[in-house]
């Protein structure tokens, strides 16, 4: 299975796989239910989840359902246990916005919802992050998750995030991270998509983000937490949500 899903996710365009996704999950969903694991942003229980991954497919990560992977489960769970996201009234923008959420998030009443990307069929706003419509200091929250490693000058964007996010607010940008590397990686001179996806993890990354990354945005002039929440978890729980332990959430402030 885990070959199958390689040979798809490299073969077809992202656009594409989202609006097949919509037909499939139904069926997934249904052949998989079980008891040993647990997809918190639905409630509901798998015998066992999907592989996932371009270059090594990651077993047992994606649920079946939502369609969510570790990062998205450990997201949902912060927000539900440690932010005011799902009562207070506030005005949001997201990037690139994950089905996972995407249809929740567009039903709560408290939220003044925005979507936006480039390319994404479910974003409202067609934008380049790198030189954005909105006017300063416009949201209360911003989610920029697993978007910047496939942005050229991740400055500029990160410099953009910083201008339309209101004094106060906050966001989480989360980014594939290698935390063993002291300091980020780029080489503009890969160009072939096989080698990218080698290197990079995914043939449309630019980059392989480090322990640097969290100064390059305090570096932009954001106040930065590190949040290992796994690490208040139990193994048990960890295990039983199918998350990464030891990922960091970027949680942003300015």
């Amino acid at each position: 299975m885990s070959n199958l899903f390689k040979f798809i996710l490299n073969l077809l365009p992202r656009p594409i796989l989202i609006k097949l996704s919509y037909l499939a999950r139904p069926i997934l969903a249904f052949a998989m239910r079980g008891n040993n694991y647990v997809d918190p942003i639905d409630g509901k229980k798998f015998k066992r989840f999907l592989p996932y991954g371009y270059e090594n497919p990651r077993e047992n990560v994606l649920a079946p359902a939502t369609l969510s992977l570790e990062r998205h489960r450990l997201l949902w769970l912060y927000l539900k246990n440690e932010t005011d996201f799902f009562t207070a009234t506030l005005k949001v923008l997201h990037f690139a916005p994950e089905q996972a959420f995407y249809k929740r998030f567009r039903e709560l009443s408290n939220l003044e919802y925005v979507t936006t990307d480039l390319f994404s069929p479910l974003a409202d706003i067609k934008a380049d992050i790198c030189d954005l419509p909105m006017k300063n200091n416009t949201y209360d929250v911003i989610f920029c998750n697993h978007v910047l490693e496939h942005i050229p000058d991740d400055t500029k964007a990160m410099q953009e995030l910083y201008r339309v996010l209101k004094p106060g607010g906050w966001g989480i940008f989360q980014i594939p991270q290698d935390l063993s590397r002291e300091t980020t990686f780029e080489d503009d001179s890969i160009t072939d998509k096989k080698e990218r996806t080698k290197i990079f993890g995914q043939y449309d990354h630019v980059r392989i983000y480090g322990r640097d990354y969290f100064d390059k945005l305090r570096g932009v002039g954001f106040d930065v937490e590190e949040v290992n929440y796994t690490n208040t978890m139990t193994k048990e729980t960890i295990e039983k949500y199918r998350l990464a332990k030891g990922e960091i959430i970027p949680l942003v402030k300015k």
